[in-house]
């Protein structure tokens, strides 16, 4: 029996997040499109109803992306195990090692099921570096 793992995006998905942590900032854009201008005429966070194509908007963008959630397990003995499913969850972390972490775990099984600091470990050591997980200033 094969053991595949699978990450689970769950967030953060809220502006308010990344807001509260310094991680936006505003940005000018040209319009440039008839759906860009359609979809900022009718946005109802946007504020922009005359608009026209040329104009310039302000738009509050992230400036670092991170994510969390869990890693799905799939492969395992479902008299053990319900469905045959088991699950990590995963503290938020670094976009990009997110991303990384996904690949890596999109090609990786193992004959038993590898347990969650030991998973981790073997993806640092694949990765070359430790993962950038968040870490709210106290």
């Amino acid at each position: 029996m094969s053991v595949s793992y699978w990450t689970n995006f769950m967030g953060p998905i809220s502006m308010s997040w990344y807001r509260h942590r310094g991680l936006t900032h505003m940005v000018t854009k040209t319009c440039d499109s008839e759906l860009i201008r359609n979809a900022l005429r009718t946005s109802k966070v946007l504020n922009y109803p005359d608009i026209e194509i040329g104009d310039t908007y302000e738009l509050e963008e992230i400036t670092v992306h991170y994510a969390g959630g869990r890693i799905d397990i799939f492969g395992l003995d479902p008299e053990e195990y319900y469905g045959g499913k088991d699950e990590y969850g995963l503290d938020v972390m670094h976009g990009e090692d997110w991303a990384a972490l996904s690949d890596w775990l999109d090609e990786f099984e193992s004959e038993e099921q590898v347990p969650y600091e030991e998973l981790i470990e073997q993806f640092e050591e694949y990765y070359g570096q430790k993962i950038r997980w968040w870490k709210d200033e106290s």
